[in-house]
Order: structure tokens, then sequence, then C-alpha cells
């Protein structure tokens, strides 16, 4: 299994609420300013995101592309995040 670097893209208060163990908080916004958060990610590192519904992981997937990020994988929530990786 991949070691993926886990962020979660919900709001700060979102993410007080509850989180998938070692992920980072990182919204949408956050990330078009290109947050000091993932400064020392590479490029081609595994990423998972994910939210609520996925609707924002996905928006979040583009602008890491964007970005030149080249292995992202939408999770879609915290619940299947865990799932997937047996958290």
């Amino acid at each position: 299994m991949e070691n993926y670097v886990i962020i979660d893209v919900r709001e700060p208060m979102e993410y007080k609420r509850g989180h998938v163990k070692g992920a980072i908080n990182v919204p949408p916004a956050v990330l078009m300013s290109g947050p000091s958060a993932l400064r020392n990610i590479p490029k081609d590192a595994p990423i998972m995101l994910y939210c609520v519904s996925g609707s924002r992981s996905n928006v979040s997937k583009h602008i890491l592309e964007s970005m030149g990020y080249t292995n992202i994988t939408n999770g879609i929530n915290k619940q299947q995040v865990e799932a997937r990786l047996g958290l």
C-alpha cells in the first residue's frame, strides 16, 4: 500500500470535529495560494484528498494538478479514506 499524504480539504472547524489520523488541513482557498504545508511534498508523492461529499476534494485535485502534482486520489470522505487505508 502506498504511503499517502492525506489532506483534509474541509474548513478548519470541520477538521476540528474529527479527521483522518495524520491528515493535514488545507482548504481549497488555502491551496490556491500555494500553502507552506505542501512546500516539502514532492510533486509525484501519493496524495489522498477528502472532504464531506467529494466535491471540494475534486476541486482541490484540479488545483493541485495545475500546480504540477501528479499522483492524486480523491478519497471522497473521512469514512471512505479510513476504510481504504485500514485505519
